[in-house]
């Protein structure tokens, strides 16, 4: 029995060395980690040179309701994340229930991805859609089909972008439980982003 699992590691860690997972990882990583050093130092850069950052999310708190700008970060997660989530967790910190608010962003990216996921199902449907978005995400679909669920987390973490790993798994018809377990991961990306931005503002 161990002797079986073991070979199953190696045979799986052969595997995602031929298919370069590992370096993919690697790359996404320090781009990743880079990422995240940008957006704090363009905080601390705007803070310091502009304006007082507390003081814009304090007025861009008092001007939006919390309802607008959670429905449209829902539709940004929902067609290509085209806004940085790190810009709502920075408005999250100035609400009256910070961690509350982050919950219920990191949902709203969960079901947003959903979203993405069927929308990219009903595309397989229509063949020269389906073809356009394929040499659109090539990459994110190839990923998909080499590396499924490991695939999926890295799109949940990392600054992969979570709808368009979404589209790919609906467009490839990738198992939707298993779609919807892996992409747990997004809640643990928004707590550890939130911990780092609210310690900066």
């Amino acid at each position: 029995m161990v002797d079986k699992l073991i070979k199953s590691i190696l045979r799986l860690n052969r595997y995602y060395y031929i298919t370069n997972f590992y370096s993919f990882l690697l790359a996404v990583l320090i781009r990743g980690f880079f990422a995240l050093l940008f957006i704090i130092a363009a905080l601390f850069c705007i803070d310091f040179f502009l304006v007082d950052i507390n003081t814009v999310i304090d007025i861009f708190f008092e001007k939006y309701s919390s309802k607008l700008l959670m429905s449209v970060f829902f539709i940004s997660e929902s067609f290509l994340g085209l806004i940085p989530p790190e810009l709502f967790l920075a408005w999250a910190s100035k609400s009256p229930h910070p961690f509350f608010n982050v919950f219920i962003l990191a949902t709203l990216s969960y079901l947003g991805g959903i979203v993405s996921y069927i929308i990219g199902g009903y595309l397989f449907l229509i063949p020269f859609i389906k073809s356009f978005i394929e040499l659109k995400i090539s990459k994110h679909i190839i990923n998909m089909r080499r590396w499924g669920g490991f695939f999926i987390v890295l799109g949940a973490l990392t600054p992969v972008p979570h709808s368009l790993v979404s589209l790919s798994s609906g467009l490839i018809k990738y198992n939707f439980k298993k779609y919807l377990l892996w992409s747990l991961f997004r809640y643990l990306r928004f707590l550890l982003y939130a911990i780092v931005i609210f310690k900066i503002l």
